[in-house]
């Protein structure tokens, strides 16, 4: 079992950065798949971030949607059971309620359905 609480959402002016954290609990949270999803008002929850538990090389342990590369960096830190979202170059279209995702084992980590465990959500609004 993993508890999940994120932090850090808030209101930003478009251009900013904002930097989301996941605090985990639970025996097995180091050794789970981390992902971030988000959902806009009037849209489907979707795929941010993900970084897998395993893969200690970073570009092949994270991936990202087309719509953030290169301005979303995900990481963790299993000393600290902590995921963050470091978010630069925020825009309108990014905001959204945040949300943090984990499960033991995955096959592509993109997909919501994959995740077995999720925060209550924290939220993004990027104004222009």
């Amino acid at each position: 079992q993993v508890q999940l609480v994120e932090s850090g959402g808030g209101l930003v002016q478009a251009g900013g950065s904002l930097r989301l954290s996941c605090a985990g609990s639970g025996r097995t949270f180091g050794r789970s798949n981390m992902g971030w999803f988000r959902q806009a008002p009037g849209k489907e929850r979707e795929f941010v971030a993900g970084i897998r538990w395993y893969d200690t090389v970073i570009d092949t342990a994270t991936q990202y949607a087309d719509s953030v590369k290169g301005r979303f960096t995900i990481s963790r830190d299993n000393a600290r059971n902590t995921v963050y979202l470091q978010m630069n170059s925020l825009r309108p279209e990014d905001t959204a309620v945040y949300y943090c995702a984990a499960v033991p084992a995955c096959l592509r980590c993109r997909g919501e359905n994959e995740y077995a465990y999720w925060g209550q959500g924290t939220q993004v609004t990027v104004s222009s």
